[in-house]
Order: C-alpha cells, then structure tokens, then sequence
C-alpha cells in the first residue's frame, strides 16, 4: 500500500506531501488544479518516462518519493529482487525516490541506495497499477499474465515452491561450472607441471651440478685476470727470462747442498728433504701449465 508521496519542485508544484490511508483514498478537485500533476509524480517515481520539463520553474532539480507498506502478498513478489541487490529493509516499508535534474540527470534510489532506472521500473511496476484511458499497464505486459493467472487459480503457494526449486537449480548449475572451470584449470596446471618434469629430466641434472657451473661460471667470467696470474706464477718457478727462476735457485741450492754432504754426511737427510721441495715444486709447475693450456684452449 502507498502510505505517503513527497513531491518537490515537479512541475508547479513548489512542495507536498500526501498521507494516504488503507482502504479508498480519492484526490479531487476542478480541471486544472493539479491532479494529472501528482499523477505525473506518481509515475515518475515508479520508473516511468522523465522530461526536464518537469523540473519546476526557478530551480534546477525536482524529487519524487514515495513510501509503501507491503503486504504479504507483494513482499513475495518484490523481495527477490531487493534481496538480489541487497536492498531488503528490515521492516515492511519500502522507500522508492527519484530525484530529476535539468542537467538531464536522473537518480534513482530504492531505500536509500542508488540503483538504475530498470531495477526502479521492475519494482514499480509490482507495487502500482496506472489506469488511464484504455490503459491497463498490467494486463499489456506478458510477464505479468502467469502470475495473475495463478493467483486466479490459487497457485500462489505452488509459484513459490516452483520459484524457490528454480534458484536452488541455478545455484547448483552456477556451482557446477565454477567446478568445471576448475577441472580445467587443474588440468592445464597439470599439463605445465609435467612439462617442466620432463625438461628437467631431459637436462639430466646431477647432485652437486649446481655449484660446480656456478664455479665454471666465475671461472669464465674471470678468465683474462686468471691466465694473467698463472702466467706470473710460471714466469716465478720457471721462467725463461733474464730474471732467475725459482727452479734455478733450487737447482743450485741443489748442487751446493750434494756438495755439501760429500763433506758431511749427517746432513744427508737435508738433501733428501730439499730434492723433496724440488719435486713438488716441479710437480706444481707441470700441473699450472698444463691448467693454463686447458684455459687458454677453452678460451680459443
């Protein structure tokens, strides 16, 4: 039921507000004094066709709202779509409002939130029927024959069993193919895993490889600065320079201390000892070059 209609600034009317009561409520008066004028606000509330023409002279926005208590009957019908966009109120009024610019902007509001026209429109059109001259809104609009058919036929309770088993159906098919889409997403998840599986099979990896190419890496990245040192350490125990090399002084340390022993034998375990250090040295030497040869060849 319509309780109240707030008008403000529409058309020539500055401010006014309509109380109505349950049972007949009947507005009269002569031609011209302005009832056409709230119907107008009455329908433009309801989602009907705007027009800034409307917008009362001097101002540069008209308001319409208008507050209905619901009856059983009608909450069945306008609940689902309140509950759809969260409008639901906790009591059994509900407010519809809409304010109209001469911008030519419209807002459209439904217990106080902003919603768009089409949501205004569906409502409206289950909480009031206009009767103008062979107009019956209700009874030209197809969507609206099966509902008034089965409230004729006392259906009303079956509709709203049918209803309930039509979401619970939606519900299970929309569940349905988010599952889907997650088979599909597990399956492509899948198809990667086992392709990086086989790459990294295929690379036949080993323990330990990591650090190893991590070493090869440095070793490369370095290289120059590394064949500059082992060439100065070559050029220290074996070079061919002018310079005296280490290997020459341990050669005539050599022959100095064999010399030596000849006079002493109790020193002939230092000369064993020191043609030790020789050999390791040479041993050395033999293993620096060939490591140099394998990096320069690498290099090459």
């Amino acid at each position: 039921m319509l309780s109240e209609l707030y008008i403000r600034n529409f058309a020539i009317i500055d401010e006014l507000r309509i109380q109505f009561a349950s049972g007949l409520n009947v507005l009269t008066g002569e031609t011209g004094a302005g009832k056409s004028i709230i119907l107008d606000a009455m329908t433009l509330v309801l989602g009907g066709r705007a027009d800034t023409t409307m917008v009362r002279a001097g101002t540069d926005r008209a308001y319409v709202e208008a507050t209905f208590q619901l009856a059983p009957s009608i909450r069945r019908s306008v609940y689902p779509l309140l509950e759809a966009e969260g409008l639901e109120a906790d009591d059994d009024s509900l407010l519809l409002a809409r304010e109209l610019r001469t911008s030519g902007r419209n807002i459209c509001r439904i217990n106080g939130r902003a919603v768009n026209l089409a949501l205004l429109r569906e409502v409206g059109e289950r909480l009031v029927d206009i009767h103008g001259q062979g107009e019956h809104l209700s009874l030209l609009k197809p969507r609206s024959h099966l509902p008034l058919l089965d409230a004729y036929a006392g259906l009303e309770e079956q509709r709203q069993s049918l209803r309930q088993s039509i979401r619970v159906l939606r519900d299970a098919r929309r569940e349905q193919q988010a599952l889907q889409r997650d088979e599909r997403k597990l399956a492509q998840r899948t198809d990667l895993l086992k392709f990086q599986i086989e790459e990294i099979d295929s690379a036949g990896l080993k323990p330990g490889e990591e650090e190893a190419l991590r070493v090869e890496r440095k070793r490369a990245a370095n290289l120059e600065q590394i064949l500059n040192l082992c060439r100065n350490i070559l050029d220290l125990l074996a070079g061919e320079d002018e310079a005296r090399s280490v290997q020459d002084m341990l050669s005539d340390g050599e022959r100095s201390l064999s010399s030596l022993v000849l006079l002493d034998e109790g020193l002939t375990t230092f000369l064993g000892r020191f043609q030790g250090i020789s050999y390791q040295l040479n041993d050395l030497t033999a293993e620096l070059m060939d490591y140099q040869a394998r990096l320069e060849f690498s290099a090459d």
